[in-house]
């Protein structure tokens, strides 16, 4: 997203700007310090008024913990829930869950102080790194591309006739990657991490060998994933595809 752009938005219309950094919040602040490319996208934008970051993701903290951030105090007094009436005295809680499990916080704080600041820079360093071998690895695959133009963790791809990349999905799952499908367009993207830098030379391995056999025979993957995806692309009404999507949590 052009963020800039959405901070002239904000400014110049006067509402709030939030930007959900849930994924890079611990990539994204040392890209120039680790060498690489930096996106400005924290409170030096003087139209942003907010900032979640997850914890649990490149923070390396168990999950149940997350932070959002606010550019002033009174801002964050609306998160607040108070109440001066309540028959058993007054009662003010910072979010609107009023009980939060201590161990997932203490465990939080112990897998900050553990990384420390010098910890973050060097996986910033590993991971990012890790993305822009995986990246250039597909660029050199002619029946594939990247989308859009990643900056941290993150890269995307799709495909170019005849390889279906849903296809190429369910190959690489069959290799033991687990790659995350998207839609509009169709493509696939994987979030690198801690995991994935040792064994980049094997994901490009199978990633090539994935997309041979998928290109040897196009039609043999009608009843894979591109069935699933490929479908609920083409269903004119996406509030259908939606119902299906409530119906299977209800068999949970």
């Amino acid at each position: 997203d052009d963020l800039v752009a959405l901070n002239n938005l904000a400014l110049k219309h006067k509402v709030g700007f939030h930007i959900d950094s849930c994924l890079g919040s611990f990539i994204m602040p040392f890209l120039k310090e680790a060498g690489f490319p930096e996106v400005v996208c924290d409170f030096r934008l003087p139209g942003v008024t907010s900032i979640s970051c997850d914890t649990h993701k490149y923070g390396f903290a168990p999950k149940g913990t997350s932070v959002v951030m606010y550019a002033n105090k009174q801002l964050r007094h609306y998160q607040y829930f108070t109440i001066a009436t309540w028959p058993g005295g007054i009662y003010a809680s910072p979010t609107i869950a009023g009980s939060r499990c201590g161990a997932v916080i203490a465990s939080c704080w112990a897998a900050m102080a553990k990384m420390g600041r010098d910890g973050y820079l060097q996986e910033c360093k590993n991971i990012v790194g890790c993305r822009i071998k995986l990246q250039q690895a597909v660029e050199q695959i002619p029946e594939l591309y990247v989308v859009g133009e990643p900056t941290s963790s993150v890269v995307a791809f799709a495909s170019r006739w005849p390889v279906n990349i849903y296809g190429v999905m369910d190959e690489m799952k069959h290799r033991g990657w687990d790659l995350n499908p998207m839609q509009d367009p169709p493509c696939l993207h994987i979030a690198c991490t801690r995991l994935t830098v040792p064994v980049a030379d094997e994901f490009i391995r199978d990633l090539n060998e994935s997309v041979v056999a998928v290109k040897a025979n196009p039609d043999g993957y009608t009843k894979g994933s591109q069935a699933i995806y490929g479908f609920a692309a083409t269903v004119p009404d996406s509030t259908i595809v939606d119902e299906v999507a409530q119906g299977f949590i209800d068999t949970l």
